[in-house]
C-alpha cells in the first residue's frame, strides 16, 4: 500500500489484481486500477510520486506463490498509472527470464529503485529510460528481496522476506558500493514493507509486527508501535499510520468446506 499527498491510500492485491482506491477518511472506496486493466495480473508494490503525479505498480505472474491473478501475463512489469486520470503512462519489464517485482523505492533524482523477489537484484529505472538496469546484484540478497527505502543518509536499506535479513547499500553519487547486512536485537519474522520514516524507517513483518527501525553503525534498533493480523505493507498518512493486513499465510492454505471466506483490513495508529 501508498498514499499521496491528500492522504489517499492505495491497496494492492496479491490475490485479485487491481488497486483499490480509499478516500482519507476511509469512508469511499474505489477501483484505481480494476483488475487485469492494462495487462496487469497480481499487483504488488505500490509507491506514489507526486512529482511525476503518478502511481506506481508492480504486475507479477506470481503463479509460484500460488496465485493465478485475473489475466494469463507473463513475466514481472513495473507500471506508471497518473493519479488524476487512471491513464497509464508508463510500462517496463524486468529483465531475465524469472523474475518478481516487489516494492519501490525513489531517489531525488527521480529514478525508481525495484527489489527482484526472484533473484539477488536491485534494478533500477531513470528517468525517461525504457528498459531497466541492474543497480546492484549480490548472493547476499538471494533470500527474497522484498522491502526497499531510502535512508537520511543517502543509502539504500533493503529486506529479505524469506532470510528475515535487513542490509545497507552504501550508495554515492548514484553508484551501489558496499553492501553490509546489519545487526537487529531480535530475528525478524517475513519482513516486509520497509518505509522512510523519521530518523529511520517504519517495518512490517509477516508475524505482526509494526516496528520503528533506526540504524547505528552496523546495528538496528526495533522498537514496538504495533501488532496486527499477518501486514504486508506500511505507509504514514498525515498522523496516522496505516497497515495492509495481507495474510499471506493463507495463500498457502487449502480452503477448508464451511470456512468462511478471509476478510482483509487496513488498521491505523497513532504516528508515535
Amino acid at each position: 500500500m501508498t498514499s499521496d499527498a491528500n492522504g489517499t491510500l492505495f491497496v494492492s492485491s496479491i490475490a485479485d489484481g487491481g488497486v483499490l482506491k480509499v478516500g482519507a477518511d476511509g469512508a469511499v472506496v474505489s477501483h484505481f486500477l480494476k483488475p487485469g486493466d492494462h495487462g496487469t495480473r497480481s499487483t504488488f508494490g505500490l509507491l506514489a510520486d507526486p512529482k511525476r503525479g503518478v502511481l506506481w505498480v508492480a504486475s507479477n505472474d506470481a503463479t509460484a506463490l500460488g496465485a493465478k491473478g485475473p489475466t494469463g501475463t507473463e513475466g514481472a512489469w513495473v507500471k506508471a498509472f497518473d493519479v488524476a486520470t487512471g491513464a497509464m503512462k508508463t510500462s517496463v519489464r524486468l529483465p531475465g527470464a524469472k523474475a518478481l517485482a516487489n516494492d519501490f523505492a525513489l531517489d531525488g533524482d527521480g529514478s525508481l529503485y525495484v527489489t527482484n523477489t526472484f533473484a539477488p537484484q536491485i534494478l533500477r529505472l531513470k528517468p525517461g529510460a525504457t528498459e531497466f538496469e541492474v543497480f546492484v546484484e549480490d548472493p547476499v540478497l538471494s533470500k527474497g528481496l522484498d522491502g526497499i527505502a531510502f535512508g537520511a543518509d543517502g543509502n539504500l536499506y533493503v529486506n529479505t522476506f524469506m532470510g528475515g535479513e535487513l542490509f545497507r547499500i552504501e550508495v554515492k553519487q548514484g553508484v551501489a558500493g558496499q553492501v553490509a547486512q546489519l545487526e537487529t536485537p531480535r530475528p525478524l519474522k517475513f519482513p516486509d514493507g520497509l518505509r522512510a520514516f523519521k530518523d529511520g524507517f517504519l517495518m512490517v513483518e509477516g508475524s505482526g509486527a509494526l516496528s520503528r527501525i533506526t540504524v547505528s553503525g552496523n546495528s538496528a534498533r526495533i522498537e514496538p508501535v504495533g501488532q496486527f493480523a499477518g501486514p504486508t505493507g506500511v505507509t504514514v498518512s498525515g498522523d496516522r499510520i496505516w497497515v495492509s493486513e495481507g495474510q499471506l499465510g493463507l495463500m498457502s492454505k487449502p480452503p477448508e468446506a464451511g470456512r468462511d471466506a478471509p476478510s482483509f483490513h487496513l488498521r491505523s495508529v497513532n504516528v508515535p
